[in-house]
């Protein structure tokens, strides 16, 4: 009995499954925004506590706070700024010595229809680089470089 078995095909296939399992692990995540209409400072705030909980944190014990910092009227749109201050808090050091902040800032449109989302970006602090959700897969390296730079730093510094 013989069996045609079209190599190219099958590992054709093979590259096909592995890739999707790959483009998976590596998936950017966003959620479902608000639109512009039924925006609300909490309702941001919520919104930014859902898209925090979508980031692929590994190592454990991080913990954030988060707070409105401040509202920006410009002439075609409202901004909404948000702090999000990240940190390992231990047993040993329950007050970090060093935090990293990511900054989120939401836009209202004033021209576009008001059943269009909220647009909203995010810097993370020592970074000009801004990333747009669903657009950006956020990386815990980012928080962990910018509270190594500060605790170098401290590190340096004589008191």
């Amino acid at each position: 009995m013989e069996t045609d078995v079209n190599m190219t095909e099958t590992l054709t296939a093979m590259e096909f499954d592995s890739s999707n399992i790959a483009q998976y692990e590596h998936q950017i995540k966003n959620i479902d925004w608000i639109s512009c209409k039924d925006f609300a400072i909490e309702i941001g705030e919520q919104q930014i506590r859902q898209y925090m909980d979508t980031w692929e944190i590994q190592q454990p014990g991080w913990l954030y706070s988060l707070k409105f910092l401040q509202e920006t009227e410009l002439e075609f749109k409202t901004q909404f700024q948000y702090e999000a201050k990240w940190s390992i808090p231990t047993r040993t050091a329950p007050i970090p010595t060093a935090t990293a902040s990511v900054y989120f800032i939401i836009e209202i449109s004033k021209i576009k229809p008001g059943t269009q989302p909220v647009d909203v970006h995010f810097l993370v602090e020592t970074n000009r680089f801004k990333h747009i959700p669903g657009q950006t897969r956020f990386r815990e390296k980012w928080l962990m470089d910018v509270i190594e730079s500060k605790t170098l730093l401290i590190d340096t510094v004589d008191f």
